[in-house]
């Protein structure tokens, strides 16, 4: 036994020296320069709670940036959330080429964010751009997108639709698992098609559906590459525009970091994110303690 124990704890040691040094150590330091006025050229200087007195009562871009990210997160996750689900009722079908189809509406969620970000670019172009094209064949005038303040971040939530091909797998994977002869019971009694859904699949799906809106908002509330490439593209410098409407909280970060150089101030900062996502994690478990339905298993 004592040979078995040694040999798991040798397997184990790579990812247990990689999470120390990689990921525990790096946070650990994180939260010590949050306490502490740093920059990359000078050592750093202890604070206290000054960084955090600061984000909290002083700077009006924390709340911008807040603001910013939590109107990209209430409306990306759930819309993408809702396409995903779609997606998946569509593709759960036994039809000629279904490999196919699915492989077609997954690739797009692993394509790199960089290169997408620059396509959506021209597809949001004013005048040129694929969209406003579309919709003057209609008659109807396109908006400016990233470069009008009211537009900018609803073009970014349309853009965030392009990626749903993860979550569309996890629920087509959860899908594939109810069992049929709970449908075949219900069409006996008469059930509807809208019925089985709310009644069987949905409840069913749950715990698929649970993870993939957590796993969604964490994801919303660190939202970054789309807008520093995008709203970059101008000049440098312009990030998080036009008039701090894209500027979201991750984005201010980099800023603070690796524009300005304030490495406590933005180590403050990424504490302050790390805090918000678990207690929204936490009130999201809580809140669906009772709605979630476990297989083998009661309700929790």
């Amino acid at each position: 036994m004592r040979g078995d124990s040694l040999r798991g704890y040798l397997f184990v040691s790579p990812w247990v020296v990689g999470f120390l040094f990689l990921t525990a150590g790096p946070m650990a330091y994180s939260l010590y320069l949050s306490f502490t006025s740093s920059s990359m050229f000078s050592p750093p200087r202890w604070v206290g709670l000054e960084n955090y007195r600061s984000i909290l009562t002083e700077d009006p871009l924390t709340w911008k940036s807040l603001w910013n990210t939590f109107f990209y997160t209430v409306f990306s996750v759930p819309l993408c959330v809702a396409l995903a689900l779609a997606l998946a009722l569509l593709l759960d079908t036994r039809v000629r080429f279904m490999r196919a189809f699915r492989t077609v509406f997954f690739v797009p969620s692993v394509t790199n964010v960089v290169a997408v970000s620059v396509l959506w670019l021209w597809v949001f172009h004013p005048e040129a751009g694929l969209l406003n094209t579309v919709l003057g064949r209609f008659g109807i005038e396109g908006p400016l997108w990233l470069q009008s303040e009211v537009w900018a971040k609803p073009a970014l939530v349309l853009m965030s639709l392009w990626g749903v091909g993860g979550m569309m797998v996890i629920f087509l994977a959860a899908l594939q698992s109810v069992p049929r002869e709970l449908h075949e019971a219900a069409l006996i009694d008469g059930a509807s098609a809208t019925r089985r859904f709310f009644s069987i699949t949905l409840p069913m799906i749950s715990p698929a559906l649970l993870f993939n809106l957590i796993v969604g908002m964490i994801g919303a509330l660190q939202v970054f590459t789309q807008a520093f490439v995008m709203t970059g593209s101008v000049q440098p410098g312009s990030e998080g525009g036009p008039n701090n409407a894209t500027l979201f909280f991750v984005l201010y970060l980099y800023k603070k970091a690796f524009q300005e150089f304030r490495m406590g101030y933005a180590s403050a900062l990424a504490w302050v994110l790390f805090v918000l996502i678990v207690g929204l994690t936490v009130l999201a478990l809580r809140v669906a303690k009772r709605r979630v339905f476990y297989l083998g298993g009661e309700e929790r």
